[in-house]
């Protein structure tokens, strides 16, 4: 039950793909005010050193809170691993990422104790997954499989392509045959690929999306504090209310020709990208 203003809600990545965290949010919270920043113009993190990765996440952390963000969270996977512990330290307010929720999620619905991670090369060999799920299930095997051609083919909006399905199915090969029951789409591109996915992995393995996992965490933090906005904007009250509820300001640090459309595609709407 919400009982005070609804917490304004900061989000950044490395580029565009967090916008599918920022869409689940908006699912769940439809008029949860939301701030998001991504940083287009030094994009990607992965390839980057980790000193460099933790500076930019909190420069990017502290551009969300002057925008007046209350909770951070974290929709890029390399600086989720990397840079977590350093903006909790920080900065005093709460911070979520994608890496917990849907380890948490994977360990619970797993069987065989079998565990496969897609994920970008950086995510992969940043093995923040191989570290994280043996802290909750000691005995599981994870197994990991970089898919380093999945991030191009959903900006280039091949969603639906014969090519882009026979890659996927070349990338789930090696997870299949380690008899993995759980998959963890490790990055916020893939829930876009997500029925193509679903269906190559078959109805035995499990699929976690990282989004929607961490779009959960955070709306039960927030109705367990008051501050979730599960309404629609036109639902909360005052005109003045609705504005503040129903917030959505979209940061980026550059604005590529394809940036908008890219954009459009992952929220699966139009927004406005604002340059900052």
């Amino acid at each position: 039950m919400q009982t005070h203003s609804p917490a304004t809600i900061g989000i950044f990545d490395s580029g565009i793909g967090g916008l599918t965290v920022v869409r689940e949010i908006k699912r769940l919270m439809p008029g949860q005010p939301i701030v998001y920043f991504g940083d287009t113009a030094r994009t990607p993190y992965g390839t980057k050193s980790p000193d460099i990765i933790r500076r930019y996440a909190v420069q990017d952390t502290q551009f969300l809170i002057d925008q007046g963000a209350e909770i951070i969270v974290i929709a890029c996977h390399s600086a989720a691993s990397t840079a977590t512990a350093v903006i909790e330290e920080r900065f005093s307010l709460p911070v979520f990422e994608v890496v917990s929720p849907s380890v948490m999620q994977a360990v619970k619905v797993t069987r065989n104790k079998r565990i496969g991670i897609m994920g970008t090369r950086a995510t992969v060999e940043s093995r923040v997954y191989d570290c994280k799920i043996p802290e909750l299930m000691p005995d599981a095997t994870v197994i990991s499989q970089a898919c380093p051609l999945l991030v191009p083919l959903v900006e280039e909006g091949w969603l639906k392509r014969r090519e882009t399905r026979m890659i996927v199915k070349k990338y789930l090969k090696p997870l299949k045959d380690r008899q993995v029951d759980t998959l963890v789409m490790g990055c916020t591109h893939y829930p876009l690929l997500k029925e193509i996915i679903k269906a190559k992995a078959g109805k035995r393995i499990t699929t976690v999306d990282p989004s929607y996992e961490t779009a959960l965490a955070v709306r039960q933090f927030l109705e367990e504090s008051g501050r979730a906005c599960t309404d629609s904007p036109a639902d909360i009250g005052s005109p003045a209310e609705n504005f503040q509820a129903g917030r959505e300001d979209y940061f980026v640090s550059d604005i590529a020709p394809a940036t908008a459309e890219i954009a459009n595609r992952f929220m699966g709407r139009r927004i406005k990208l604002v340059k900052a």
